[in-house]
């Protein structure tokens, strides 16, 4: 069902479409957790680690095809916001194009680097076989990460959250009996993990696409609609590159900081990644409310409402750092309980470190907040480069506390490269954002001039 943010209560709407963004990415996260939980049970902290290790290698890589079709939907949305189905479509045309080629480009990138990543980053030997079989099987299927992210972004910008969460729960369903059952059952260790994560991800993919060719009108596309969405390949490009490389910006970040941590050695990456899961889940409403933004943004961008874009964000901002402050306060004074789920109370260090982690994380969830709202709606403007920008600052913060703060603190200095680098990106993003808005601002105040001079033009003719 599509839904169009151009009208009625902000604040009603970005909570009604970002509630099943939250629910959804709660569940997402439970692909990973799944795999987290039942390998560090069932197998070892050595696995765990391994599978832990493997986190930011994954996300330089499906980071980027995730910023990419969701660069590619910002256009789709803009062109609903305008009320033009044609241009939906073309839209909607040049971005399965788009998708099917670098699915096959990053695919093959990928499965050529993962034994080299892995040891340039210095991975302990005890995990790097495991690290290296997880991995492995995660780049296979790239495309099928493609496949949902496209699809459940193009339904987003149509204003339809609800029916990538639908299926998101039932992959989510099907991913943890696989689990178990490729684990426990045929012994596949690290790599049956992997291949349930991707299996899942492939079906809610499908799944979506169904949806879309029997339900969604606004997206069915004929032959034509590729070869006219050709003359758009370059407005596509330039929003989804930047979008892609902001992710993987982000990414490198967190690779140099992967390196340190790997140098503390397995108990501390175990506790890293630990924590990791629990702060993933805490910040998925804030995440939500920022993605949220970037629909409701490009939706009033094309209708040419900047006023209404400003007092969403606004009223966005007051929901999600209540929230956050709320989320930051759970961990900080339940952080060991919440990380004795995947390692059990016995590993008391693991515990330890994974409370300092998320106490430390915890105390900044409000800069994330507003993070993520400012990024968003930028995006949603269709300003890509500022976002880049501000992920090269979040680059930029993560290395220094890597080269600096983790030779001098330890593991509370690599804890201490995310709120640097929220920071260090919050700052540019901000003052973007208020500056995009002033710029635009001034096509409501002129279309509702021509509109006022429109309806007194008809009435000095009709003599009144």
């Amino acid at each position: 069902m599509t839904r169009r943010m151009t009208s009625g209560n902000p604040a009603k709407l970005i909570l009604l479409f970002a509630l099943p963004l939250i629910v959804g990415n709660i569940f997402q996260q439970f692909y990973s957790m799944a795999d987290t939980v039942i390998v560090g049970r069932t197998i070892g902290v050595h696995a765990l680690a391994a599978v832990g290790c493997t986190g930011s290698i994954s996300f330089l890589i499906l980071g980027f095809v995730m910023g990419f079709t969701s660069g590619l939907s910002i256009i789709t949305a803009q062109k609903f916001g305008a009320q033009d189905e044609e241009g939906v479509k073309r839209s909607f045309a040049i971005s399965i194009l788009l998708s099917a080629a670098v699915t096959v480009v990053m695919t093959v990138l990928s499965l050529m680097l993962v034994r080299p990543i892995l040891e340039i980053l210095q991975t302990p030997p005890e995990i790097i076989e495991d690290a290296a079989s997880y991995l492995f099987i995660i780049f296979c299927g790239i495309g099928a990460s493609v496949l949902f992210n496209l699809a459940s972004n193009m339904l987003r910008a149509l204003g339809d959250a609800k029916t990538p969460l639908y299926f998101l729960v039932l992959a989510c369903c099907i991913n943890i009996v696989l689990d178990l059952v490729l684990i426990l059952a045929f012994h596949l260790g690290v790599s049956g993990a992997g291949l349930a994560t991707i299996l899942s991800q492939m079906l809610s993919g499908i799944c979506c696409f169904v949806f879309i060719m029997k339900k969604t009108p606004m997206l069915w596309v004929e032959k034509r609609h590729f070869a006219e969405g050709m003359g758009e390949l370059r407005k596509h490009l330039t929003t989804a590159f930047p979008m892609a490389f902001q992710m993987s910006i982000i990414a490198v970040g967190a690779l140099i900081l992967q390196f340190a941590l790997n140098g503390l050695g397995s108990v501390s990456v175990a506790a890293y990644t630990a924590a990791q899961k629990i702060d993933s889940i805490a910040t998925m409403p804030m995440n939500s409310l920022g993605a949220a933004m970037a629909t409701y943004a490009a939706q009033n961008y094309g209708a040419s409402k900047p006023m209404r874009i400003r007092k969403g964000v606004f009223q966005c901002i007051l929901i999600s750092v209540s929230f956050s402050i709320l989320m930051g306060l759970m961990n900080i004074f339940a952080g060991s309980s919440l990380a004795a789920v995947f390692v059990g109370k016995g590993e008391k260090e693991v515990l330890h470190l994974a409370r300092v982690y998320l106490g430390i994380n915890g105390t900044f969830y409000p800069v994330l907040a507003l993070l993520f709202i400012y990024r968003f709606t930028l995006q949603g403007l269709g300003k890509s480069v500022i976002p880049t920008v501000a992920g090269t600052m979040e680059l930029v913060m993560r290395a220094l506390a890597a080269a600096i703060l983790v030779h001098y603190l330890g593991f509370a200095g690599a804890c201490a490269a995310n709120p640097l680098a929220w920071i260090g990106a919050c700052i540019p993003l901000a003052g973007a954002y208020y500056v995009s808005l002033n710029k635009i601002a001034p096509m409501e105040s002129c279309k509702s001039e021509k509109g006022r001079f429109r309806i007194s033009r008809k009435h000095r003719i009709a003599g009144i």
